[in-house]
C-alpha cells in the first residue's frame, strides 16, 4: 500500500551550499539521505513530495554546516499482510514466479499459483498446469494476496514477500478475464 509519511529530520546543510535556495538544498540532501531506504516502520521511501517546514538553523562548534529541523511529507509503499495487489511477472524460475509489486519483487512460490499441479518449461520460461493448462510468463499482469514479508533495513535486496493466488478472484489477469467471459456466455 502506498502512504503518505510526515517525517521529522535534522538536514546538515554544508558551508559550500550556503549561497543555494535553502529549500533546493534541503530537498537534495533528503533525497540522498531517505529516497529508496528501507524501514520496517514506514516500508520503503519512494519520494519527497514536500517540505512542509524548515526550523531556524544551528550552527555546532568545530562544523562550519548549519543543521537545519526540517517536517517533510514522504511518500512510502509499505506492504501489508492479506493485502491484494496487482503486479507484473519480471522473471519466471524452477521454484516460481517473482512478481514486481511496486519498487519490490515478490515470489510467487509454485504452489502458491494454483490448485494445479504445475511444471516449468524451460525452454519457453514458463510454468504450466498439466491438467488446467493454464500457464504464468514474464510479462503476465497478475492479481495475488501478500501472506509474507520480512523487510530487511541493512540489505534491502535480502527483503522478501510472498505471494499467493490461490482463491477466488486471485490469479493472472488473462484467467480471470477468461473466466469472466466463460461466466457471461453460460447465462
Amino acid at each position: 500500500m502506498y502512504i503518505k509519511l510526515k517525517i521529522r529530520d535534522s538536514v546538515r546543510v554544508p558551508p559550500r551550499r550556503f549561497e543555494e535556495n535553502l529549500e533546493e538544498v534541503v530537498r537534495d540532501l533528503l533525497w540522498e539521505k531517505f529516497e529508496g531506504i528501507v524501514d520496517k516502520e514506514y516500508g520503503v521511501i519512494i519520494a519527497i513530495i514536500s517540505i512542509d517546514d524548515i526550523g531556524d538553523g544551528r550552527i555546532l562548534e568545530g562544523d562550519g554546516a548549519v543543521y537545519f529541523d526540517v517536517v517533510f511529507t514522504a511518500l512510502a509503499f509499505k506492504p501489508v499482510l492479506q493485502e491484494i495487489v496487482e503486479g507484473k511477472v519480471v522473471e519466471v524460475v524452477e521454484f516460481g514466479a517473482f512478481v514486481s509489486i511496486g519498487p519490490l519483487d515478490a515470489l510467487l512460490h509454485m504452489s502458491q499459483v494454483t490448485d494445479d499441479y504445475l511444471v516449468y518449461d524451460d525452454k519457453n520460461r514458463r510454468l504450466i498446469g498439466k491438467e488446467k493448462g493454464l500457464s504464468i510468463t514474464e510479462g503476465d499482469k497478475v492479481r495475488a494476496r501478500i501472506v509474507a514479508i520480512s523487510l530487511n533495513e541493512r540489505e534491502p535486496r535480502n527483503s522478501k514477500i510472498g505471494l499467493t493466488m490461490r482463491q477466488p478472484g486471485l490469479g493472472n489477469l488473462l484467467w480471470l478475464e477468461a473466466e469472466r467471459e466463460n461466466k457471461k456466455g453460460e447465462k
